[in-house]
């Protein structure tokens, strides 16, 4: 109990350092587009994230579209397309108060890896395929009968399973769910909190 105790001591610890250095206060710059391609709907998306807070959510149009806020430093994107295929990568993120919005078609399967953060995804359809090493993930999940299997696991931390039932905290809380819909999703984080909602 108390080793439990002491790693999820750790956790927040670690958490908390990083919500602090995302939350430095350096003046505020306005929402900029940094890359934008058309992109029809039900294709896949395959993102490389250095760390930073990210929100992904449904456009209003088939594109893709990238924005920095924050502190965005020499970040940069890269923005590739070709057929039902996409490439996104955003590189060199300064390690304080770099926030990003991507924006993509509102059906689409994702695979998302992010180096660390925050990581909010918002109500879009299709698989999905999540790995953080450490931070707060938070997918939204509108109906869980669109899913046929559902994997996620955190090695240190919590796991908030939301309308697939059963959470879990500290050594290694894992989930795993079958349902009658078409989409999977598998998230894995390293230490932090993964939080499936409706």
């Amino acid at each position: 109990m108390k080793s439990k105790a002491t790693l999820l001591f750790v956790v927040a610890v670690v958490v908390a350092a990083m919500v602090a250095t995302s939350c430095t206060s350096k003046p505020e710059q306005a929402p900029a587009t940094k890359a934008e391609q058309p992109f029809a709907s039900a294709g896949s998306i395959e993102m490389q994230l250095d760390g930073g807070d990210y929100t992904i959510r449904a456009s209003s149009d088939d594109r893709i579209r990238v924005s920095f806020a924050g502190d965005s430093g020499n970040a940069n994107a890269t923005l590739t397309a070709s057929g039902t295929h996409a490439n996104l990568a955003i590189k060199d993120t300064p390690h304080k108060n770099f926030r990003a919005t991507v924006e993509v078609p509102a059906t689409a399967d994702l695979t998302v890896r992010l180096s660390a953060g925050n990581l909010e995804i918002s109500a879009i359809a299709g698989n999905k395929d999540i790995d953080s090493k450490a931070g707060n993930v938070s997918i939204a999940i509108p109906n869980s009968g669109d899913y046929a299997g559902v994997d996620a696991a955190v090695t240190v931390g919590n796991l908030d399973a939301g309308p697939f039932g059963e959470s879990g905290s500290g050594l290694a809380p894992h989930l795993k769910w079958s349902g009658p819909g078409k989409y999977t999703l598998h998230a894995v984080l390293g230490a932090g909190n993964l939080e499936l909602k409706r």
